[in-house]
């Protein structure tokens, strides 16, 4: 992992531009991939010149998710200043795995949401699980015609990803069937749930996005923090955050009986099946 695998630029029309350039590994999320992608929000939400972060991505997949590599996370979270207040991460037991998602899944995908500058997702080919986690915190989703968006954790005998925002996204109906039976969701169904706000051809993503960009950046930077301030507290008026905790736990109870039950995080009868189908779409 180098500086690289996130990229920054300030734009003069008051736009921070942060890309997930890890296109080798189809953007994959390990642990300093997701610090430096909250260095970056960090950075773009502290500077007063920037009105809008737009977040997009190299390579032909938004992303594929976490980064199923790394096998030493837990030891990877000491080479970072953590941005909660949760410890315990070399603990025994459920304890520093729990620990390690509030911090790196839930901590940051809330941050994010609820930085006080509108944020922008352009989003191409594939996200999958993780990769979700990365663009629902986001204000604003603009995708590709060939955007596919899949969540296939259930059948690796866990409840949906860490932010479980699928109910929020998709509806509730829909967020079960996204979920039983992991298929794909294509960018005209995604549009049609209201889960993403335009799509458009491939070639025009980023001229698209960043026009969005430049017209919402044209307005006064505190009555849009106001206006953010104002709807997610809307949002989290109806339940959201305490929906969130306990799906939050209910991963984490699906983790610890995959240890008990198969010595994995995972269920093993699923998971053969559920990687090949990750890779396969990240080729």
């Amino acid at each position: 992992m180098t500086a690289a695998a996130i990229l920054y630029e300030t734009l003069p029309s008051g736009i921070a531009r942060v890309v997930l350039n890890r296109p080798d590994t189809r953007n994959a999320q390990d642990t300093a991939f997701l610090y430096a992608l909250n260095e970056a929000f960090d950075r773009a939400a502290h500077d007063d010149a920037v009105k809008v972060i737009v977040l997009s991505a190299n390579g032909p997949h938004f992303s594929s998710g976490h980064d199923l590599r790394e096998v030493d996370g837990h030891d990877n979270m000491r080479k970072h200043d953590t941005v909660g207040t949760w410890g315990g991460f070399g603990k025994p037991g459920a304890e520093a795995q729990y620990s390690r998602e509030q911090e790196i899944y839930l901590g940051f995908c809330e941050r994010w949401r609820n930085l006080p500058k509108p944020t922008l997702a352009l989003v191409q080919g594939k996200v999958i699980a993780g990769g979700l986690m990365l663009m629902w915190p986001c204000d604003l989703i603009v995708c590709s015609d060939d955007a596919e968006f899949l969540d296939h954790t259930v059948a690796m005998g866990v409840g949906g990803a860490e932010f479980f925002a699928h109910p929020w996204e998709m509806g509730v109906r829909k967020a079960k069937e996204f979920l039983f039976t992991a298929d794909w969701i294509k960018a005209a169904e995604a549009h049609r749930l209201g889960m993403v706000n335009h799509v458009v051809p491939r070639a025009e993503l980023e001229s698209f996005g960043l026009a969005m960009a430049e017209r919402i950046a044209q307005k006064p930077l505190f009555a849009l923090r106001l206006t953010k301030q104002a709807i997610n507290a809307a949002q989290d008026a109806q339940g959201r955050v305490g929906a969130m905790q306990t799906s939050f736990a209910l991963h984490h109870l699906a983790h610890a009986h995959n240890m008990i039950a198969h010595g994995k995080l995972v269920d093993p009868t699923g998971l053969m099946p559920a990687i090949k189908k990750h890779d396969k779409a990240a080729d």
